[in-house]
């Protein structure tokens, strides 16, 4: 047995939206999925090929054949169609403050099967990034519908590459399955422990009782030597702006607010030199993502801005902070109202230790002037869509409005050359930089340690730990 040490352990309903590492790790060696992605594409996975139509919207998947789930049942189109229908109901998608996400993309789709390995998806409205969704598209067998229905996280029946056998409220075992189509795991179980504090993971790591151990220390992990292993996580640490009303709803003072920032000191202070600078509205792991001096400190530009904007003799802003997601929030933000008062900005700090209450309150578009914040999604476009575009006005969305981006998420959408779609997000990068909607910080560094040494190993890009591409590792 193998075993990966981490944070949390929650099985959640497939068919919500999380973008918790540490409960993807799970679902993806349980579930397969029509595609997986590696890097900053997608590759062939239960579908074994796919094709689009040039308006976006008419999406056609050809199957692997003769797949089964771990109860014996079909893995066929029907199956897959099944979930995909789950997956769009209003009661699913839910995530962390937010309603129905897969239900904006995939409701209302006529979704066909021609035959039991050939499937049609024809979207409402064209999505040329369709793939961001179906790879996040558990498809769970339809025996287990109704116990999920009822609330039985505990009935987990996909067709991956790893068969749950054991779960407690601290562990969850799982074997693999021998034969699997995407290949065999090295690993033949697999067993996920919580282990709340990074300290305790690491030591459990040291002393051969776990082989993977997850959310290190950057600095204590240090003397792992090499089986110590860093990654950039695409999670971006933001603060939204309110762009609806007051201050920063005047792009100068975004603008300004962007200048007046040393992320470079923020990260040494704050993060102990674990992260790496922010430039734009998605990290450099995200398909389409540009580059671009766009952030970089100018604090006479910066004061010149204000002035321009009626605030020569200083700005107060009011802050919501959580006390968590991201956990340095409130160190975050005494750090940058340091920072800001070197031109003339005052924060006014208002704490939120109740994490879902203030994501609701988010939502609800009822913050101060900024609140800090994560945007975690690996789809440029669903960031788009959910968080800029203001005729959409998402559920993370807080009053910005910029036609050009606008423009190129239109231009975008339909664009299913993926180098030509590349280029549009590109030009959207560029332009928000030039007019931030939020205040872009930082991407953390986050660290994985593993038994042995494994030289070639590197995380995938959404920060995801891929159990059924592990290396071989020593068992306990």
């Amino acid at each position: 047995m193998t075993v990966i040490a981490q944070a949390r352990l929650s099985l959640e309903d497939p068919h919500d939206c999380t973008d918790g590492s540490d409960t993807l790790t799970i679902l993806h060696a349980l579930y397969d999925t029509l595609v997986r992605r590696v890097g900053q594409d997608f590759v062939p996975h239960l579908a074994q090929s796919w094709a689009v139509s040039d308006d976006a919207r008419r999406w056609t998947f050809h199957l692997q054949t003769g797949v089964t789930f771990h109860d014996g049942t079909p893995c066929d189109a029907h199956a897959v169609a099944a979930s995909l229908e789950r997956m769009a109901r209003p009661d699913k998608g839910y995530t962390l403050g937010a309603p129905a996400v897969w239900r904006q993309y995939l409701g209302g789709a006529a979704i066909t099967v021609p035959d039991d390995l050939t499937l049609t998806v024809t979207l409402q409205a064209p999505m040329a990034d369709l793939l961001d969704v179906l790879e996040q598209g558990f498809i769970v067998a339809p025996s287990a519908f109704a116990a999920l229905d009822a609330g039985d996280h505990a009935c987990q029946i996909g067709s991956g590459p790893y068969r749950m056998e054991y779960l407690t409220a601290d562990r969850l075992t799982a074997r693999r399955v021998d034969g699997h189509f995407a290949g065999t795991p090295a690993n033949p179980v697999l067993t996920w422990a919580r282990v709340p504090d990074p300290a305790e993971r690491l030591a459990l790591l040291e002393q051969g009782k776990v082989q993977v151990a997850n959310g290190l220390d950057f600095v204590a992990s240090q003397r792992l030597g090499a089986m110590r292993h860093v990654y950039l996580s695409p999670v971006a640490i933001i603060y939204l702006l309110n762009a609806a009303r007051g201050p920063l709803a005047d792009a100068r003072v975004r603008r300004a607010l962007s200048l007046a920032v040393d992320r470079a000191a923020l990260i040494a202070d704050v993060m102990a030199g674990a992260a790496r600078p922010l430039l734009g509205f998605v990290s450099p792991n995200h398909y389409g993502a540009g580059d671009g001096a766009g952030a970089t400190l100018d604090r006479d530009t910066a004061r010149r801005l204000l002035a321009e904007a009626g605030y020569a003799n200083g700005l107060t802003l009011d802050v919501d902070c959580p006390t968590r997601l991201p956990d340095e929030a409130e160190r975050l933000t005494a750090a940058l109202a340091a920072q800001l008062a070197q031109v003339g900005i005052t924060l006014k700090v208002f704490v939120h230790p109740a994490r879902e209450d203030y994501a609701h309150m988010v939502r609800r578009k009822e913050i101060r002037d900024m609140c800090v914040f994560d945007s975690s999604p690996m789809s440029t476009y669903r960031v788009l869509h959910e968080k800029i575009d203001s005729r959409i006005a998402g559920s993370w969305w807080e009053g910005y409005t910029n036609p050009a981006v606008e423009t190129l998420i239109d231009q975008g959408r339909v664009t299913t050359d993926r180098t030509k779609r590349a280029a549009i997000w590109r030009k959207a990068y560029r332009l928000l930089q030039d007019d931030p909607a939020w205040l872009t910080l930082y991407n953390p560094l986050r660290v994985i340690g593993l038994a042995g040494t494994h030289p070639d190993f590197a995380m995938p890009a959404d920060g995801v730990i891929d159990a059924a591409r592990l290396p071989p590792l020593p068992e306990v």
